[in-house]
């Protein structure tokens, strides 16, 4: 029977809810009895103390999020209580059992002792209570929409990173949003009961100044009952009304300063209150230090051994726990040791790492300012974003035997690159030119191998002066970061993840990946042709494009080499787009047709794709005038790119990717239509030197 009560409730519940807030306004209108006020008036502290108990036993503020909406309903409600009690009170002289007995019981009849309650009352809620509630609510609205981009791209890592799914990124963004929504509200919300106490004040002296008028005037009662009469009435109507107004104040600050969400506020005070025993023999202490000094000694002595009495109990307890837990752990680590899928987890092997020295630890504690982890989250967006592909999870640690400024990049559990960094400094890049007046320790840029210097912070301000380029120690490990997973990419794709950008091109183009997968190509040979495209560092991002390629020539040709020239060839305008001058030029070195057709003779099939097979001498040679040539590109202001016939690109890349990691090498096919190609060297073996 309750559960249909209840069900036809909440059916029926927006028209109650409407019909509540029209009976509030028309209460301000039409004359209440008095037996219903005294009714009202019971809602009324009902109400407020129901809404103290709610913000006691919620965990999280979101648990309450119908507070502000409420706070002005009972605000509302509690002016029209006034109005109708200000209206009995000055025709009848009466306004109700409630608000007489009330009155009577507080202030025993002594209207300067229930006027100095009253104000002390007013006083509480609007100076202490209300005001600290609402700069609680303005910090802390201000904050959670600060700290909104920053939750925003935790979710959007967490769901890159296959951490989370869909569904949970929208209830997390979800939860954000209702939590800036709530503080904002809650901001707002704290303005009324704060008018609501002003107006208290405002209430109290019109009724008091209007009933003395009233019974000297028209009723024709003398001065002094006149004013104690009213007097009574209107400071007991201001307690009944202020009393729930006080908890209903002190209800929006509890829920506007949680800072735990664990728990509700009981349990949280008595966790932090009772759970240092120290702390109550100190302050045992200091009880009966103040009884030996002269204050009673009753109570004190009372208080005193009642301290000591929990802290010895606190004590034991916590002593009990700690070796229960000690000896849980110890049989937990026995039984986990003797499961046999355990030592499964010692094979597991995380696809990129970050070990850190002891000294650089303070870089990803955020008590300690440190933000890497959000730069990290930052750097596999911007991969993302560039390449088109998804880095995996990074995992940091720490690593005693390395040196303390000193950090390790693996991939696959296999160093690829390490350096030394200074925390606390700022590496300076000056571009070539030395300067003695700024002192600093040298070193090498690690990404990129320019001389630079770690300076104090002091002299940063001086350095950027003089044109050197300054940056902090996290960005400089930031950027070795990128740059290594640009240059290693190719090697860190796996066939998991190849799966999971192809089932996302599926969403996009099911037709393509139905056709391809897996009747033309399977997922290992669309993995090898991705990653000879990152291995130049190609994006991959349009996947559909990529995937439509390799579908057109997956029938005429299976070998990977051809179909990654043939998608190159598709994705020529975006490679071509970072080379290209304002004026849509492309300066380029060129081979002589005789070096390129030898290169061409010189290749060779294997059952591991094509190579070059070309006399030692011949190469050395080549390499020299190749080299030559860049150099005199680079002192141009170029960036070094040849071109050559499509059948020699890809095999002339992989014998210069080596000595020359920075050389473009592009095919006459990828040079698309509107392109201003510029020839600012050619490569020949007369030029050997």
């Amino acid at each position: 029977m309750s559960t249909m009560v209840k069900r036809r409730l909440l059916n029926h519940s927006d028209i109650i809810a409407a019909l509540g807030l029209v009976s509030i306004v028309v209460m301000m209108v039409v004359p209440l009895p008095a037996g219903i006020l005294d009714i009202l008036i019971t809602l009324n502290i009902t109400a407020s103390v129901l809404t103290l108990m709610l913000a006691i036993f919620a965990q999280d503020p979101l648990e309450f999020s119908a507070l502000p909406s409420l706070l002005l309903t009972l605000t509302l409600f509690r002016l029209s209580l006034n109005i109708s009690a200000t209206r009995l009170i000055l025709l009848d002289g009466h306004a109700g059992q409630i608000i007489q007995q009330f009155g009577e019981f507080v202030i025993r009849g002594n209207t300067v002792v229930g006027f100095i309650i009253f104000l002390i009352l007013v006083l509480i809620q609007f100076i202490v209570i209300t005001k600290g509630a609402e700069r609680v609510s303005e910090v802390a609205a201000r904050f959670t929409l600060d700290a909104m981009p920053g939750k925003q791209m935790s979710i959007d890592a967490d769901l890159n990173a296959g951490m989370i799914n869909e569904q949970q990124a929208r209830d997390r963004r979800k939860a954000i949003q209702q939590e800036a929504d709530f503080y904002g509200a809650m901001d707002g919300s704290t303005k009324f009961v704060k008018g609501d106490a002003i107006a208290a004040i405002i209430i109290l002296f019109i009724n008091i100044i209007g009933g003395f008028i009233t019974g000297v005037l028209m009723q024709g009662l003398p001065l002094l009952d006149a004013l104690h009469k009213y007097t009574l009435l209107t400071i007991g109507e201001g307690l009944v009304s202020q009393i729930p107004a006080l908890l209903i104040s002190t209800s929006t600050g509890l829920v506007v300063t949680r800072a735990d969400s664990e728990t509700n506020l009981g349990e949280n005070l008595v966790k932090q209150l009772f759970r240092k025993p120290k702390a109550l023999f100190i302050t045992a202490g200091v009880l009966i230090l103040l009884a030996l000094l002269g204050l009673p000694i009753l109570p004190l002595f009372m208080v005193a051994a009642a301290l000591i009495v929990l802290g010895v109990t606190l004590q034991r307890k916590t002593k009990k726990s700690v070796v229960v837990e000690s000896a849980a752990a110890r049989e937990t680590e026995i039984e986990e040791s003797k499961k046999p899928e355990n030592v499964l987890n010692l094979l597991n092997v995380d696809h990129m790492e970050l070990e850190l020295g002891y000294a650089l630890i303070a870089l990803v504690d955020v008590q300690q300012g440190g933000d890497l982890l959000d730069r990290i989250v930052l750097i596999r967006r911007q991969i993302a974003s560039e390449l088109g592909f998804i880095v995996p999870v990074i995992r940091v640690r720490d690593n005693m035997n390395l040196q303390p400024n000193q950090y390790v990049i693996k991939i696959r559990g296999a160093e690829i690159a390490s350096s030394e960094i200074l925390a606390d400094h700022y590496m300076a890049m000056s571009g070539g030119m030395d300067d003695d007046e700024i002192p600093g320790t040298p070193t090498k840029e690690p990404s990129f191998g320019l001389d630079a210097k770690w300076i104090n912070a002091m002299y940063r301000e001086q350095a950027e002066l003089n044109g050197w380029m300054v940056v902090d120690a996290p960005t400089v490990l930031a950027t070795h970061i990128t740059e290594v997973i640009k240059t290693q990419a190719w090697e860190i794709l796996s066939r998991q993840d190849v799966k999971t950008l192809v089932d996302h091109a599926k969403s996009q183009a099911p037709a393509v990946v139905d056709e391809l997968i897996p009747e033309m190509l399977s997922l290992g040979q669309i993995q090898k042709v991705l990653a000879n495209l990152l291995r130049e560092r190609v994006s991959i991002k349009d996947m559909v494009l990529i995937l439509e390629t390799l579908a057109d020539f997956a029938n005429s040709t299976k070998d990977l080499d051809r179909l990654t020239e043939h998608v190159r060839q598709a994705l020529a305008r975006q490679i071509l787009q970072p080379l290209l001058g304002k004026d849509k030029s492309l300066p380029v070195i060129t081979l002589d047709p005789q070096i390129e057709q030898q290169i061409l003779d010189s290749i060779q099939p294997s059952e591991y794709g094509t190579y070059l097979a070309l006399d030692p001498k011949v190469l050395h040679v080549l390499m020299q005038n190749l080299t030559a040539e860049v150099e005199k590109v680079v002192l141009k202001g170029y960036t070094p790119v040849i071109v050559c016939a499509p059948v020699v690109r890809i095999n002339l890349k992989r014998v210069t990717e080596r000595q020359l990691p920075q050389l473009m090498v592009l095919s006459y096919n990828e040079l698309v239509q509107g392109v201003q190609v510029q020839a600012v060297g050619m490569v020949g073996m007369n030029r050997a030197s």
